[in-house]
C-alpha cells in the first residue's frame, strides 16, 4: 500500500531469496511447515493502522463492558462448562480486511476476532526472516505501541508462563498432526515451554499431571491451544480426557475455554462500528434478505473458513436447521492491493492484544498477516498460487 516500498521489495526479490526464506523455517524446524508461506510482507501507512487500532480499542471497551458476560453466556458450548474462568482472556486477535470503496479509499473492516492465541511465536521469525534476506527499511515495523522483539517475548513469557514457579503446558490435542505445530515448536524453543497432548494429562485430587521420562510432573497453567468443538470429533480416549476439565482443577488458564466462544465470532452482532460490517444472527431474521448476494454466511464457531458460504442462496438459508448457531455478515470489498509479478493480492491483517495487567487493559503488540488471490483469505485456500499465503505487516 506503500507504493516506492512495495515496489523496492518487489525489485530485491528473487526466486532463490524466495527458497532462502523457506530454509529459514525449514533447516530450524524440518517438516513443520503445513501451509503456504507468502514471498512478500506489506507495507502498511500510518493512517490504516490509527484506524485499525481505534476500532480495537473499541472493541476492548465492549468486552471490558458489564454487559458483556450476560451477552454472550449463550455462546458457551454446554458441553464444555469448565470451572475457573477468568474475567477477561489473556490475549485477544484481530483480523481486519483491507477494503476499498467507490472512491479508491482504503479502509479496515473487521472481518472476525478470538479470545484465543494465534501465531505469536512464528511472526517473531518471520520478521528476523524477511530481514536476514531483505532491506527492510528500518522506520518499519511489525510491532506496535513502541514494542521491539526483546518486549515481546518478555510480554509473551509473562503472559504465558505467568509467575516463574509455576510450571505451563502447551496444551493440544495431537499437536505434531496440526497444521499450527510449526508455532508450537517455535514457542516452546522461545520461552521454554514443554508442548503436552491431552492424551497425556491425569488428574489426581483435583491436581493434574502428565509424564516425561517416567517423572510425574504436576501443571499448574495452560497455555491452550484446543479448540474445544474439535474435541467431540476425536475418539472416545480423547473426549474421556478432555472431560478431566469439567472438574474443578487446581489450575490457571491462557486462556479459557469459555473465551473462545465469548469471544469469536458470536460477538460481532454486538458490535456497531464504522469499521464493523453489519452482522446479525440468522435467527433474529424473520424474513430472509432479498440481497443475498451482499451478505456473507458463516457458522459461529468454525475456523480457517471452514463453512463459511461467500455465495448465498436462499436454499442455503432453508437448508440450516440450527439458524442460532450462524451470523450473516455484510460482504466487503477486498482490494486487489498488493501489487505482486503474478497480479495483484489482497490482504488480511491479524493484530495481536495482550493483557497488560499494570495497565488493566489491552495493548497491541504484533501482527500476522494472509495473502489471497480468491474468495478466501484462509491459508488452506491459497496453496498452490504464488506470492499468497502467510505473512507479516510492517508499519511505517
Amino acid at each position: 500500500m506503500i507504493n516506492d516500498t512495495r515496489s523496492y521489495f518487489n525489485e530485491q526479490f528473487t526466486a532463490h531469496k524466495y527458497e532462502s526464506y523457506l530454509d529459514y523455517f525449514k533447516s530450524r524446524y524440518p517438516g513443520a511447515i503445513d501451509f503456504r508461506m507468502a514471498e512478500t510482507p506489506i507495507f502498511i501507512p500510518d493512517s490504516f493502522k490509527k484506524q485499525m487500532l481505534s476500532t480495537g480499542e473499541y472493541i476492548i471497551e465492549q468486552i471490558k463492558s458489564k454487559d458483556f458476560i450476560a451477552n454472550t453466556n449463550p455462546a458457551l458450548n454446554k458441553k464444555f462448562i469448565v470451572p475457573n474462568e477468568s474475567r477477561f482472556p489473556s490475549c485477544i486477535v484481530m483480523d481486519f480486511a483491507i477494503t476499498s470503496n467507490e472512491n479508491g479509499t482504503f479502509s479496515p473492516q473487521l472481518i472476525e476476532l478470538q479470545g484465543f492465541p494465534s501465531l505469536f511465536g512464528l511472526e517473531i521469525l518471520q520478521d528476523m526472516a524477511f530481514r536476514s534476506l531483505y532491506d527492510i527499511p528500518n522506520d518499519f515495523s511489525p510491532f506496535f505501541n513502541g514494542y521491539e522483539r526483546p518486549q515481546y517475548l518478555a510480554h509473551l513469557e509473562k503472559m504465558i508462563k505467568g509467575d516463574s514457579d509455576q510450571h505451563t503446558v502447551l496444551l493440544e490435542i495431537h499437536p505434531e498432526q496440526q497444521k499450527t505445530r510449526i508455532d508450537f515448536y517455535i514457542t516452546r524453543d522461545l520461552i521454554n515451554i514443554p508442548i503436552v497432548c491431552l492424551s497425556e494429562i491425569f488428574e489426581e485430587d483435583n491436581n493434574l499431571f502428565y509424564k516425561r521420562n517416567g517423572e510425574k510432573i504436576q501443571i499448574d497453567r495452560i497455555y491452550n491451544r484446543v479448540v474445544w468443538d474439535d474435541v467431540i470429533k476425536e475418539k472416545e480416549d480423547i473426549q474421556v480426557k478432555a472431560a478431566i476439565f469439567l472438574k474443578p482443577l487446581n489450575i490457571t488458564w491462557v486462556t479459557h475455554p469459555h473465551h473462545y466462544y465469548r469471544i469469536s465470532k458470536y460477538l460481532l452482532p454486538f458490535l456497531k462500528h464504522k469499521h464493523i460490517p453489519s452482522t446479525h444472527f440468522l435467527n433474529n431474521f424473520t424474513e430472509i434478505p432479498s440481497d443475498l448476494n451482499e451478505w456473507v454466511l458463516k457458522p459461529l464457531f468454525s475456523y480457517a473458513g471452514n463453512g463459511v458460504k461467500i455465495n448465498v442462496t436462499q436454499d442455503d438459508i432453508e437448508n440450516i436447521t440450527n439458524p442460532s448457531e450462524w451470523i450473516l455478515q455484510k460482504k466487503v470489498n477486498y482490494a486487489s492491493v498488493i501489487e505482486t509479478p503474478s497480479g495483484p493480492a489482497k490482504a488480511e491483517i491479524r493484530l495481536f492484544y495482550f493483557w497488560d495487567e499494570p495497565t488493566q487493559t489491552y495493548t497491541a503488540t504484533l501482527n500476522l498477516t494472509r495473502l489471497s488471490k480468491n474468495e478466501m483469505m484462509g491459508v488452506g485456500f491459497n496453496n498452490t498460487a504464488a506470492w499468497v499465503g502467510g505473512t507479516i505487516a510492517y508499519f511505517k
